[in-house]
């Protein structure tokens, strides 16, 4: 749960503003669309030696990001 601490004078617009940022860094909504589906732990090793890959092209200068 989520709790923003507001001050009496404080602006609901910031609060809320305090709240989305929040949430967005808590990652709940991306863990909620990840629940959603299974993915086979296969295709996510597959994903992340991918990912892997090309960041060590980047590095490497390869490709140009």
């Amino acid at each position: 749960m989520l709790i923003i601490d507001s001050k009496d004078c404080e602006n609901i617009d910031k609060a809320l503003k305090k709240y989305k940022k929040k949430f967005e860094k808590s990652k709940v909504l991306l863990q909620l669309r990840e629940r959603q589906t299974f993915t086979k732990p296969s295709v996510v090793r597959r994903g992340q030696v991918l990912k892997a890959i090309y960041k060590q092209q980047l590095a490497s200068g390869k490709i140009e990001g």
